[in-house]
Formats: C-alpha cells, structure tokens, sequence
C-alpha cells in the first residue's frame, strides 16, 4: 500500500514501507492504569485503531501491540490513598479500559503485556547499558539505575529539544546522579512506599521505571527493530525521547516512524486523570450519547488536531453520524443487505494521505449525498452502489451499522424483537385507523409510541420505526 505518515522523528511526512512485505508492526503505549479511563484516552486507542484497520485493508498483516503499565509511581500512590494492593487497583482499572475499547469497537491487540510481566527483560536491557557505558547504579547505595544522558549524543532528537538546555529528570534524588538530566532505569526500595511492589534485583530490591518499561516489551514481542510507535503528543518528551535513548544506546534500532495523536482538551487544559479533569464514557452515556457515536467524533479530526471537547460539538457530531445511519437504513429498505463494495477514490486518497480521517469523512458524505438523490429518484441499482461504496468506508472506520458490533444494538439491543413485535401490532392499529378514516385515533397511536421512544416515519414502502436518540 502507499501510505505517507507525519513522522515525528524526522517532523516530515514520508512514504511507509513496512520492513517485511505483507507485515506492518505497531507498538502503542498503552495506558498506566491507576484509575479508570476517560474520553481523551479513548481518542488513542480509536486512532490507532483505524490505522491497523486502514493498513488491514492495504493487504498488510499486522502485529499490534498495546502495552498495560500497571507498575510506576502514579499507581503506587494511588495504592497508598486507597489502602489496597497496587496489583488489585491496576487490575480493576484494565478491566474497564478493556470493556470500554470493545464498547467503542477498538480491536483487541495482537498483544497486550503488562510491564510485570516483564521485569526479566529489563533486567537485560540495564545490564547491556551498564556494560556499554551507558548506565550506572547510585554511589550513594539507594538501589537506584540511572542512564547517563551525556553518553548518548543524539539524546534531544526526538522532541528537538537541545540537552543543554533541559532542567533536572524528577524521577530520582538529584544526589544520586552523575548528570541531573539522567532518568532511572530502576529504582530502589523506598519505606514509605508498599513493600509488595519491589522485585529482588541485581542492584538490590527495587521496582523499574517506566521508559525501561516499554523498551523491554517492545524488544520482547516485535524484536530489535519494528515499523511504527505511536502514542499521545504528550509522551513525545521525556517519555519516548528516552525510549529512544536506551534503546539505541543498547544496540537496537528501535522505531522505523515515530506517529503522535493530539490530546483533547477540557477547557484549556489537557484532559487528565492527575487534576481530575475527566469526563468518562457513562458520562457520555447519560447524555443520550451512543458508543458508535462518540467513535465517529473522536476519529472525525484529523488525528493531529487537537480536540476542544464540549458537549454541545459531541451533540453536533451525533447528529452528523446518525444522517448518516438514516441513510444507510432507508437504502437498506430500498435495496436489501447491500454488502461492502469499492472503497470511493477519494476516500483512499484522503486516508493514504497522512491519515486524514476529516477529508476522508467529507468524501463519504458526498457519497451519501448522491445516495440520497438517487433515494429520491426511485433509482435502486445507484442506490445499491452508493450504500456497498459507504458501507465499505464506514468498515475502515468502524463504524458500519450494519457490521459487529453495532447491528441491532443501535436500535434495542437484545430486546429488539419484543420491540419489533409489540410495535409492529400498534402499527397495525394505527394503519386500521386510517383505512377508517379515523385520523385522531391513528395519531393518538403515533403521539402514544413517541411518548416511548418509538419515531415513525411514514415512507412509501410502509411505516419505519426507530428509538430516539437518548433512549
């Protein structure tokens, strides 16, 4: 496939080649789980989901991998304020980040470790960089690892920072440390912090810090060197800039392109778990928002734009999915099950270009609008070509109605044939009215199934019926 990625490493859009032909690997940082996630951890995990999806239908194999940070000092001290085991806190929050990906139609990864599960190959990556030159345990005798930022010359490229100019790495004691920019690889036991969460180590008991994490797990399930890394714009520094760092200075290549999503913002600030500045998917819910709809307004901006979140821009976006649902459903009547065709040109060359998901949106549209005037028209084979056209580019997003997981669950859920049936009989009610002539007692019927939820629409196939928004 020809595909040009906005690659942060090299601030350029360039040609992705996977390394393997017919493979393409991705390595997303996941989420460190100290509580629960909100929308603007969803906005990760539902770009990244529609690049494995849009490189999918590229013809590539691709292995992807989300990693679970379920050890570091955010998860700690939330393990200290609840009085609970930080394992026990880490694993119920995971629990629901997986329920609320599969709500939001994210699929599962390749691969999902926890940084745990992996504490042998970090013990491997800090003995390779002592041995290099590259890392040293504290003097002071703390059980502390730093890397010495001074031994890696590129250490800045990343993020076009110059090293010169950076303050103080806060993860550790500034006299433990030969430079205060190094970072820590492993930290030592501390007493005011929980005594389960220490592994014996060669440079005393302790626990990892978190870059070393993901370098070891990216080493352990895609090798020493893979296609992409992605993850939020606010990891780019320090976060990947010193997965970079160890990672090189160990001998490995490391990421081939270096992908960043924008965060979305609450007000003017980044949405975030540290300032409880969240707002969660029941939240969403409660306001009448879907699932399938909140995916189309996150994946709706280019993936690079930064989104101002409001309510009333998640209300709009709504109503912009559900023109498009409405189409695909009166089609649907018209023409039968229509199954995914031709992807339209426009939409391919939109998505190839950097991944533009807004201008891939407007193409669909178009589509649908022709579709809606060839609905008009009584025009049943352009109609078919219209609905196989958008039902193709709403596979690739995914967010086709018609598709798993959302057929039948957009209109009722499990309990659609009660509904469908009990409907249907007040329907027949209401067409007896008619053929009487009794209009009062015909729109007493349609007045009765909206106070339920139930809109009818008259079409000149026979009445349709769908649940109002917020039901």
């Amino acid at each position: 496939m020809t595909l040009r990625l906005y690659d942060t490493a090299t601030r350029a859009v360039r040609d992705f080649v996977p390394r393997i032909a017919g493979q393409a690997s991705i390595y997303l940082c996941g989420l460190t789980v100290q509580s629960e996630p909100h929308i603007g951890h969803l906005r990760s995990g539902v770009n990244y989901d529609v690049l494995r999806r849009w490189m999918i239908q590229g013809g590539l194999e691709v292995t992807f991998i989300r990693n679970i940070t379920d050890i570091d000092d955010k998860v700690l001290a939330k393990a200290i304020e609840r009085d609970r085991p930080f394992w026990s806190i880490a694993y119920a929050n995971e629990v629901v980040l997986s329920g609320v990906y599969r709500a939001l139609n994210v699929l599962p990864p390749t691969y999902e470790p926890r940084a745990t599960g992996h504490i042998t190959q970090m013990f491997e990556l800090i003995e390779t960089l002592i041995a290099g030159g590259h890392a040293y345990a504290s003097a002071d005798g703390c059980g502390d690892v730093y890397f010495a930022v001074g031994s890696f010359p590129a250490y800045g490229k990343l993020s076009g920072q110059r090293p010169d100019e950076m303050q103080a790495a806060t993860d550790g004691p500034e006299r433990a440390k030969r430079d205060p920019r190094d970072f820590a690889l492993w930290k030592g036991a501390k007493p005011d912090e929980p005594q389960d969460a220490y592994w014996p180590s060669p440079w005393g008991v302790g626990r990892p810090g978190w870059h070393i994490e993901c370098s070891a797990m990216v080493q352990r399930y895609l090798g020493d060197e893979f296609d992409i890394h992605g993850g939020g714009l606010d990891l780019v520094f320090p976060h990947h800039e010193n997965e970079v760092a160890q990672s090189q200075a160990a001998g490995l290549p490391f990421a081939r392109f270096w992908v960043h999503h924008a965060l979305l913002n609450l007000g003017d600030k980044k949405m975030g778990k540290s300032t409880g500045n969240v707002i969660n998917l029941d939240s969403v819910l409660e306001r009448g928002i879907r699932p399938i709809e909140l995916r189309y307004y996150l994946l709706a901006p280019h993936y690079r734009a930064r989104i101002d979140f409001s309510w009333e821009a998640l209300s709009e976006s709504a109503v912009a999915f559900r023109r498009i649902e409405g189409f695909v459903a009166r089609a649907t009547e018209l023409v039968g099950n229509v199954e995914p065709g031709v992807l339209h040109a426009d939409f391919t060359a939109a998505m190839d270009d950097d991944l533009n998901t807004s201008a891939a949106l407007a193409a669909l549209h178009e589509v649908i609008r022709e579709g809606n005037t060839a609905l008009a028209e009584g025009n049943t084979s352009a109609v078919a070509a219209s609905l196989a056209s958008v039902r193709a580019m709403l596979a690739v997003l995914g967010i086709d109605p018609l598709a798993e997981p959302w057929r039948d669950t957009t209109s009722g859920g499990d309990l659609r044939g009660a509904v469908d049936a009990l409907v249907a009989l007040a329907l027949e009610q209401r067409k007896a009215a008619r053929d009487r002539k009794d209009w009062a007692a015909a729109d007493a019927v349609r007045d009765q199934l909206k106070q339920a939820g139930i809109v009818v629409e008259d079409t000149p196939h026979g009445p349709r019926w769908t649940v109002e928004s917020g039901r």
